[in-house]
């Protein structure tokens, strides 16, 4: 950033909003350009660059929105954060304009702590220094088309402060996305706070999120502790629905109330939120509320399964190789390619939560540094052919047989990760060859194909291991 004062462009057709506003920038050591009409703003915009802008919805000429659009579409090295001004409670036209690529809305009549704080995000904003220090992390590196697209997405949401949220599979990535629009966005050097929605107790939740003040004992929640920062609210369909109700109110009032406290606090955070499932589908069944869903679902990003970044996996195992003997003697083990060949054609399931697992695993089993494809025990269900729908699949699997009485597939009404799930199907085989070779283990591997040293492993990473 050079030192040079900072301007703005401010829009509107009222004198009085214009000197308002005027007034408070020159405060804020921030000039001021102003455009009376959409034709006036547009040759401004032409003519010159600037900080940032913040405009009216209804002007004579037009609509602001015109100027959002003309500003998000200018060359990436000319554009800069734009915000806008909306009549009192009109959220819908706020949430078109976030949609269009606004980074914040103020509403008339306009309050000046609301303004100043609009003012700063908006000059974070146009720093460059956050686009161009920050690298994406590891695990969201690639070629691929799936996550060359979601980087770009990061990329301009990371631009906004508008709520965002990921729809993704478990163990995708969402977690790391939300981190990386944080990082990469003007709150970075702020907190990001994780509320993993579905661990968190019914009865608990509430204190959980809002924090409590009762007889003198203050117990601050994870909304005071993300203020000035990022929220990220990680498998929001969990939400009582009583919780909903109260955060659709904070997120319209942008202050909150602790249980037993009266005086409102001001909240000033960006949310992210993430599911598993479709959050439009829950919303249609009446399970999650359609108006909290319209503030937080204002942009909807897909964070991609595993599955449809085969091409990434050489990389990401070379890396996920190095990170997990980080701190090792001697050079880094690799993964054959015959290893590589057998995780490219793998489901992934659990994507990169279970490739991260699987290759852990493999180095624990491998007799040297090179991974096998025989190291890797690739447990879940192959992919399989048109032909071979319902075909069993070559190959080790700790797949019980049929008839047996195992669980037929994952339900997260009974398992917390699909991890809990493949351990509990493990566990049983075991113990059933275990039981029909009376305790011998070098016949209990035989009967599951394994070696007696995998035998070995399993038995005391599953606390099944006799004194």
């Amino acid at each position: 950033m050079t030192d040079r004062q900072p301007i703005a462009l401010v829009v509107d057709d009222e004198p009085d909003i214009c000197d308002l506003i005027s007034m408070t920038l020159r405060r804020m050591h921030v000039r001021a350009d102003i455009a009376m009409s959409v034709a006036e703003a547009r040759r401004r915009i032409a003519e010159k660059s600037y900080d940032f802008c913040l405009t009216d919805m209804r002007l004579p000429d037009g609509d602001g929105l015109e100027l959002v659009e003309a500003i998000q579409d200018l060359p990436k090295d000319r554009s800069y954060p734009v915000a806008v001004i909306t009549a009192h409670g009109n959220m819908d036209t706020a949430i078109t304009a976030l949609k269009l690529g606004a980074f914040d809305f103020v509403s008339k009549p306009v309050n000046l702590e609301r303004l100043r704080a609009l003012v700063l995000l908006a000059l974070r904003l146009g720093e460059d220094r956050f686009f161009q220090t920050q690298e994406f992390p590891p695990l969201l590196q690639g070629q691929s088309s799936a996550v060359r697209t979601l980087r770009d997405t990061i990329e301009k949401v990371a631009r906004s402060d508008a709520p965002v949220h990921l729809q993704g599979p478990p163990g995708s990535g969402k977690e790391l996305t939300a981190r990386c629009i944080h990082d990469l966005g003007p709150r970075a050097e702020q907190s990001f706070v994780v509320v993993h929605c579905s661990t968190i107790p019914r009865d608990a939740f509430e204190q959980t999120l809002f924090g409590s003040n009762t007889a003198g004992n203050e117990n601050p929640g994870l909304l005071q502790a993300a203020n000035g920062g990022t929220l990220f609210l990680d498998e929001i369909t969990a939400l009582p629905k009583e919780v909903q109700v109260k955060l659709l109110q904070v997120i319209e009032e942008k202050r909150f109330h602790a249980i037993g406290d009266h005086q409102p606090q001001a909240l000033n955070i960006r949310l992210i939120s993430s599911a598993e499932t479709s959050l439009a589908a829950a919303t249609r069944n009446g399970d999650f509320r359609s108006d909290l869903f319209f503030r937080i679902n204002v942009i909807e990003l897909a964070v991609p399964a595993l599955r449809e970044r085969q091409e990434d996996i050489p990389l990401l195992a070379r890396y996920l190789l190095r990170r997990i003997t980080e701190g090792s003697p001697g050079a880094a083990p690799r993964a054959s390619q015959d290893a590589v060949t057998a995780l490219q054609a793998y489901p992934f399931p659990g994507n990169l939560r279970e490739l991260e697992n699987i290759l852990e695993r493999a180095l624990t089993l491998c007799e040297s540094n090179t991974i096998s494809a025989d190291d890797l025990i690739l447990t879940g269900e192959p992919p399989l052919s048109q032909a071979e729908d319902n075909a069993p699949q070559p190959g080790i699997s700790l797949t019980p047989q049929p008839d047996a009485n195992y669980p037929g597939q994952f339900d997260a009404a009974d398992y917390n990760t699909l991890d809990d799930f493949l351990q509990t199907i493990e566990r049983d085989a075991i113990e059933s060859a275990l039981n029909e070779t009376r305790g011998n283990k070098t016949a209990a591997a035989e009967k599951l194909g394994i070696s007696f040293r995998s035998l070995r492993y399993r038995l005391k990473k599953l606390g099944l291991e006799s004194e």
